[in-house]
């Protein structure tokens, strides 16, 4: 069946349908990772947009559940140069199309992606629409394009309720030694994940509990608290700072999310709260650019954003370059930062701007990039490292090396 993208500049692309039978319009934007499809497709931060892989051939490796970011897709849509129509993977549960056709992701095959995103590159950001009508009016559609908003998408990506996921208690639990950890039913719903024994040198985390709040997070972020020992008490997003404050936590992980973060007016101001606390916070992407806003600062649209798997980002501290995974169309405004405040922490090395700061005299720092993915493969897995040892020096505890 044709299946045609309709961008809201009237370029038009066709292609073949895949995945479900559904006209949808949404946010294009690109992402330039050779691998992690499916970490693409299951994180929530991709919620209210459409997003196109860069990388020609997607779904020759299957769907493997064990690997997804959160219990299910996000994106509105899905495209791709080629669909693998065969797949082969020994972990593999069953092919792309079929996650597609389950998940009611609808999406376009078979057009030319790079032709594509030197579009979005050119011009920026913009909404389209994946149609499988052969009658289409451009004169009708392309004024719903440029009504369409992404909206208040926090909302809808956030857990209903809170919930806890029990920390190693050591190496042995859970069949960490033979090389697999596992969450209980009853833990977030993706279920196992292989063991990375090189990002835990010790527990140093045990019988530390951390709030999480989930502004759309990402499962390997629990999970990357989990194998340090840690205990972690994920809030939905419109959870009251009092609330938080009250359960008495070594530590608050603000999570990665999607959307405009100006649009989450209700969440900055508990943000403010938690801020005038001395509880040691961690903050990724959406996470970062709230507490920067809580505080005063600014952010603005990117005119395509950072999303894949090799963004070199540079710690300011040491001058190392680490190579790291994003996915944003937001970042917070160096030139409108108060260095009373917070000061550059990270700089993305390709465009300069903001990557992560440290809030001046507070247990606070913050990073506009995953450090809990893999692509470095494990380049900047220190960070939870850093923020647990931020938990053992305000519990007054002896940090071990």
């Amino acid at each position: 069946m044709k299946a045609f993208l309709i961008l809201e500049d009237g370029t038009v692309f066709e292609g073949i349908h895949i995945g479900a039978n559904k006209e949808i319009i949404s946010e294009i934007v690109f992402n330039t990772s050779m691998a992690g499809y499916l970490e693409v497709l299951t994180d929530p931060s991709y919620a209210g947009q459409a997003v196109c892989m860069t990388y020609p051939l997607i779904g020759n490796y299957g769907i493997c559940k064990d690997d997804m970011e959160s219990f299910k897709p996000w994106p509105d849509g899905f495209i791709v140069r080629e669909l693998s129509r065969n797949f082969s993977n020994f972990r593999a549960d069953y092919s792309i199309q079929k996650f597609l056709e389950e998940n009611n992701v609808p999406g376009i095959a078979g057009i030319d992606t790079r032709a594509l995103t030197k579009i979005l590159r050119n011009k920026g950001t913009m909404n389209g629409m994946i149609t499988t009508n052969e009658n289409y009016l451009l004169d009708e559609i392309i004024p719903q394009l440029k009504a369409y908003k992404t909206g208040k998408v926090v909302e809808q990506v956030t857990c209903k309720h809170k919930y806890e996921i029990k920390g190693s208690q050591s190496l042995a639990e859970n069949g960490a030694v033979s090389g697999t950890a596992k969450f209980s039913a009853s833990d977030y719903e993706a279920g196992r994940r292989e063991h990375k024994p090189s990002l835990v040198k010790q527990l140093n985390g045990a019988g530390k509990k951390v709030a999480l709040l989930d502004l759309g997070t990402k499962e390997n972020i629990s999970y990357s608290l989990k194998i340090r020992g840690c205990d972690v008490i994920v809030y939905p997003a419109n959870t009251p700072a009092s609330e938080i404050i009250a359960s008495n936590p070594d530590g608050i992980m603000l999570s990665n999310g999607p959307g405009d973060p100006k649009e989450c007016t209700s969440i900055i101001a508990e943000l403010k709260i938690l801020y005038d606390t001395d509880i040691p916070i961690f903050a990724i992407c959406l996470g970062h650019q709230l507490m920067a806003l809580a505080t005063g600062a600014d952010t603005y649209k990117m005119k395509y954003g950072h999303r894949g798997g090799n963004h070199p980002v540079k710690d300011l501290s040491t001058g190392k370059v680490y190579i790291s995974s994003q996915n944003h169309g937001y970042v917070v405004d160096m030139d409108k930062l108060d260095p009373k405040v917070a000061t550059p922490a990270f700089i993305n090395v390709n465009d300069g701007t903001n990557e992560g700061l440290n809030y001046t005299g507070k247990n606070i720092f913050t990073v506009q990039f995953h450090p809990e993915a893999c692509c470095g493969p494990q380049d900047s897995g220190y960070l939870f490292d850093r923020f647990i040892h931020m938990m053992n020096h305000h519990a007054g505890m002896e940090v071990k090396s």
